[in-house]
This record gives structure tokens, sequence and C-alpha cells, in this order.
């Protein structure tokens, strides 16, 4: 029920109040709500005071809401300021050339600081160039300055590391050198290569155009003696030199002797003579003769004649040959056969095999030192399948003189200064040396001192 009594579900219509200030004819009519659309379309302003009804009191949409609301809130004081009284912004076409003058000078700024730094930059790069030109000239007159004091047939390569260089030249002392120096004499061959590493290099002289000279502060360095080299310079092309272990080098190679080829073996250990030389000292060579026999020239216990294995095979398995060995007495008695013993052997054909199949027979004839034979017994060792005139021919090399061909003597040119080798040892490519050295002089400072 609502208050004046009736039901909320109701169906009765609530009668219409006319307006007494409209149209008594208007208000007799139905209301056409697509009247009320087209008359809200076609007005411009709604709520805007209608000058053909001039009330007493006017029309109640004479001033909008929002104003009505708004000269009420300033009778009380509230000072409230209507959106329409905002000033208007200007237009955007009014604010471009505003916009245009601010988007030149920020371009103009943006040209400026381009500019800047491409000329900084050019400058820079002017700057390094002439740098690198002035160190180019630096090492090239180093270069002819260590030619000419090491009388060097190669020029060396020297380069100037740090930057800028022309700082450095300024105070007259470099901070890092490096060079390399091939073909250095050394004796009877020549370094390969010397490298080295140089720090706090004094400049004697105006440079770079007038240096008379340098000293080295420390140098530290490597020096290399290939193995190629040293073949190609000892003139023993046909033997090679190889690592043998840290210290030790190994040669191998091929002599003629007697018309016949002969394979030398030769060891030697490496050794540092002094603080300016490296020596190497034969302690091991043998000449062989492929499928005969090996010769150890020496007294030393392995040095001899003996057979090689291929030989002593076929000894083994030719009653020739191996009649003929127990023909020789001292040879008999080194198997242990008694005189009558080895009589029977050379007689007996079941002797003999049974002496020749023996497990270590092939063992026991390599181990046999043929050249004490060789003496009383010259045709033994024809019977055997050898030339004696190889064996005269080899005996007649003399072993200081082949192990003074295959030796190696190098000793480091006389250099000004505290210059020595150290930490001597054997690689891949050769014979390796430290290099130490501190206060070395070049040039002109070196000759008065």
């Amino acid at each position: 029920m609502t208050p004046h009594g009736s039901s909320a579900n109701s169906t009765t219509p609530i009668p219409k109040i006319p307006d007494p200030l409209g149209d008594p004819a208007a208000a007799a009519r139905p209301a056409n709500p697509y009247e009320e659309l087209a008359a809200l379309a076609d007005d411009p302003h709604p709520g805007a005071p209608d000058p053909s009804h001039d009330g007493a009191y006017g029309r109640p949409h004479d001033a909008p809401y929002g104003r009505a609301e708004e000269e009420g809130l300033r009778g009380l004081g509230f000072g409230v300021r209507s959106y329409y009284d905002e000033p208007a912004e200007p237009a955007y076409e009014d604010r471009m050339p505003h916009l245009r003058a601010v988007r030149r000078r920020r371009r103009s700024r943006l040209t400026r600081t381009v500019k800047t730094a491409i000329a900084c930059g050019t400058l820079l790069a002017f700057l390094a160039v002439g740098d690198r030109w002035a160190a180019l000239y630096a090492e090239g007159k180093a270069a002819e300055k260590v030619q000419d004091s090491l009388h060097l047939h190669a020029r060396p390569e020297v380069h100037i590391n740090g930057f800028p260089f022309l700082t450095q030249v300024a105070r007259g002392r470099l901070d890092h050198v490096e060079a390399a120096i091939p073909d250095v004499p050394a004796g009877r061959v020549s370094v390969a290569q010397v490298s080295g590493d140089v720090r706090d290099v004094k400049i004697v002289g105006d440079a770079p155009s007038s240096v008379r000279g340098a000293v080295l502060g420390r140098m530290k360095g490597d020096v290399l003696l290939d193995f190629d080299d040293l073949d190609r310079e000892l003139g023993t092309s046909q033997v090679a030199f190889t690592a043998g272990g840290a210290h030790t080098v190994r040669a191998a190679g091929e002599l003629p002797v007697a018309k016949t080829v002969v394979k030398v073996r030769a060891r030697a250990q490496l050794q540092r003579t002094g603080d300016h030389g490296v020596g190497t000292t034969v302690d091991e060579m043998r000449l062989v003769v492929p499928g005969l026999f090996s010769f150890t020239p020496g007294t030393g216990e392995d040095a001899g004649l003996r057979l090689s294995r291929p030989l002593a095979e076929r000894i083994q398995h030719d009653a020739a040959k191996a009649r003929a060995l127990f023909g020789v007495r001292s040879i008999a008695q080194r198997f242990g056969l008694t005189p009558e013993r080895a009589e029977r052997v050379r007689h007996s054909e079941r002797e003999l095999h049974r002496v020749t199949g023996a497990p270590k027979f092939v063992d026991k004839v390599m181990r046999l030192n043929m050249l004490d034979v060789v003496v009383a017994h010259p045709q033994l060792l024809r019977k055997v399948g050898i030339d004696p005139a190889l064996v005269e021919a080899l005996k007649k090399i003399e072993e200081p003189k082949l192990a003074d061909k295959l030796a190696l003597h190098l000793t480091l040119p006389d250099l000004p200064g505290d210059v020595r080798l150290r930490g001597v040892s054997v690689v891949k490519e050769g014979i390796r040396a430290e290099l130490t050295g501190s206060d070395i002089p070049f040039g002109k400072t070196a000759a008065g001192r």
C-alpha cells in the first residue's frame, strides 16, 4: 500500500496535472513521445530561456540547472567559478609559430653538439695518426741501431708499445719495447731467433729524428736454436737432430762407408757453458748396417761389433754359418761348450740342431762382440755374411772426429751490459734458452762505454 492507500501494484493511471502556463489545447492532447524527441533534436541550446514565453516566473528551463546551482553556491559565499568562466585556450593554429621556434632552437642545439663531437673526433684521429707515425719512424731507427750494433744480416723487428708514444718521448723513456732478432751469429751456428721483451728504455738523443742510442733497463727473452738450421750449418745435411728429452739431443742420419749406407745414431747431453754459451757432449754413438750388424766406436762396455737379429736368425737356420761360428774356440766357450762338445757340434747334425734350437740362441749370438774375433779370424765375418772391408772402414772412423762433428757449441756474441743465458732446455723445435739482462747500452751509447 502507498501512503495514500493505493496498492503498489495498482494499474490505475495517475492523473496528469496540467501546466498553468502551458497551452490548454496541448494539455488536452495526449503526450506524443516522438514529438518530444523531435523537439529535443531541433533545439540547439536545450535549457536556454525562450523569449516567446515571458511569464512572471519564467519557464523552469530559463536558467540551466548548473548555472542556478552555481548562483546559489555563490550566494552562500563559496566562490565557485563556473566552467564557462574559464578563459579559452588559444587554438592550435595560433600556437604553431611558438612550436616552430622551439623546434628550431632544439635542432640548432643538436646540430652544434654533433658538429663539436665530429670536430673533436677528427682532431683526436689526426693526433692518433701522427702519434703512430712517429712511433713507426722510431721503430725503424731502433731496428737500424740494433742491426748495426750486432752486425746482423737481416733487419730485426722492433715494436714500441704504449699510447701515446709522444708523451713517452717527451720524458725520454719508453715503457715497453718488443724485439725479434733473426739469425744472430753464435759461433759455428746462427741462432734462429732471439725475441726479447724490454722494459724501461732510456732514450739517448732527440727522438724520434736524432736518436744516438738507448739503454735497456730490464730485458727478458728467449733464444731458439732451430734443429733445421743446426743440420744445415753443421754440414750434416744427412743427419737430423731431434729432441730426446729435457736436456738430451738425438742425432740420426746416414753416412756412406765403403759403398754401403751406414746409419748413424748418436745421443748428446746439453749443458750450459758459462753465462754466454751452450754446448753438448756426445756420450752415445752407434753405426748401424741394416740387416747385418751395429758398430759402436770407443772402449766402453757397449763398444764393439754386434750382429743384428736378422743375421743371427740366418745363422740359426744355416748349418754352414753355425759350424763356422763354433769353429772359433772363444765363441764356443761363450756358449758354454767344451772343446770336445764343440767338436761334436761341428760334425753332428743332431748336436748342432740341439744347440742352435735353444730358445736363447739368437739373443746369445746378438750379444757376441765380433770385433775381438776379426783380428784372429778375419775369414769368419765373410763366412757369416759380413764384408771385412766394411768393418775395416768403420774401424778407421775415429770417434773424437765424428763426435766433434755432431757436437754443438753455441756462444752469444759479445754484448755490452749484463746479458746472460738461463734455463737451457730442449724442446720440439730445437734448443731454447732464457735470456736476461739489465742496463744494456745500444748504438753510440754502447761505443762510449
